[in-house]
């Protein structure tokens, strides 16, 4: 016999944000389940909140960048700055970097072991290197795997 929990709606969206330490506010519940329950995604605030709308949650664009921020700080989501002007949230917080489809305004995951990077500068005394992104800027329409 499953749990009880197993059967509410957003009982994989509640134990991921307990266990990240997030009290589950109806925002964060709401938000949480767009974002996680469709797998692997790479979401702007303005996408999540556009999407949010349309599911009839009821929540302000300045509170979604705040659910985000929250949601990278657990280290729920990561960050992914392509610009100055466009922040990515992605889901899948795994070591790997990013294509960046210029004409489409999207990213897609490469594979943390496909690029290796050497010759990194030692890093000023008292830090350490966190992680190293790349972003790999792409021209074009990618055509589909055959």
């Amino acid at each position: 016999m499953k749990p009880v929990t197993q059967d509410r709606p957003y009982s994989q969206t509640l134990s991921r944000l307990r266990e990240a330490g997030l009290r589950p506010t109806r925002q964060r519940l709401a938000l949480g389940r767009l974002l996680f329950d469709g797998g692997d995604r790479h979401v702007t605030a303005e996408a999540l909140h556009e999407e949010a709308q349309a599911a009839g949650v009821s929540v302000s664009l300045a509170t979604v960048y705040n659910t985000l921020h929250q949601f990278t700080e657990a280290h729920l989501l990561r960050e992914v700055v392509v610009d100055s002007a466009r922040t990515y949230f992605d889901t899948n917080v795994s070591d790997h970097h990013h294509f960046f489809l210029e004409n489409a305004g999207s990213l897609m995951d490469i594979d943390g072991g496909k690029i290796a990077i050497t010759g990194l500068p030692q890093a000023p005394e008292g830090t350490d290197v966190a992680r190293v992104d790349v972003i790999v800027r792409l021209h074009g329409t990618p055509r589909p795997a055959e």
